[in-house]
């Protein structure tokens, strides 16, 4: 019997505090239950060759297993060069807007953190990050300026 091995990509999505708007900081930042990203991967002649949204659990946790990912190159297909993950939508209204913290708004790029679940000899789960990925506030005040 040979082995299944299951793609993951994981992380969490964040309200930016309005503190840090302009930055890539998520210092006060609050996790976003229930916000959507995507998972996009293109194959080594740029074609999509998988995309599927996921939503984030009520700590803006998203566990994405990329069910029906292949690969045609083992190299050039891989994970990490072929997939990125984008900010979709936030269910909170006063946290909405599209914000380019880790590149959220054009395609997180993967990382591999030595992670790996395995369920006896028959299976194993290999885990990828991406992010964190961040919306910003839609009411923040325009930031002072001092002279």
């Amino acid at each position: 019997m040979e082995k299944e091995v299951s793609v993951v990509v994981e992380g969490v999505v964040y309200c930016q505090s309005c503190d840090q708007f302009g930055s890539w900081s998520l210092t006060g930042a609050k996790p976003i239950p229930s916000a959507k990203v995507s998972v996009v991967c293109k194959n080594y002649r740029g074609q999509v060759s998988y995309y599927k949204s996921f939503e984030a659990d009520n700590e803006g946790y998203f566990y994405a297993q990329l069910v029906g990912f292949q690969t045609s190159h083992d190299l050039l297909d891989h994970p990490l060069q072929s997939c990125k993950v984008k900010l979709v939508s936030s269910p909170d209204e006063k946290c909405n807007l599209l914000s380019n913290i880790n590149y959220g708004m054009y395609g997180a790029p993967l990382r591999f953190e030595d992670k790996v679940l395995r369920g006896g000899k028959h299976y194993e789960a290999v885990i990828y990050a991406a992010g964190p990925l961040a919306f910003r506030p839609n009411d923040c005040p325009p930031p002072t300026t001092h002279y």
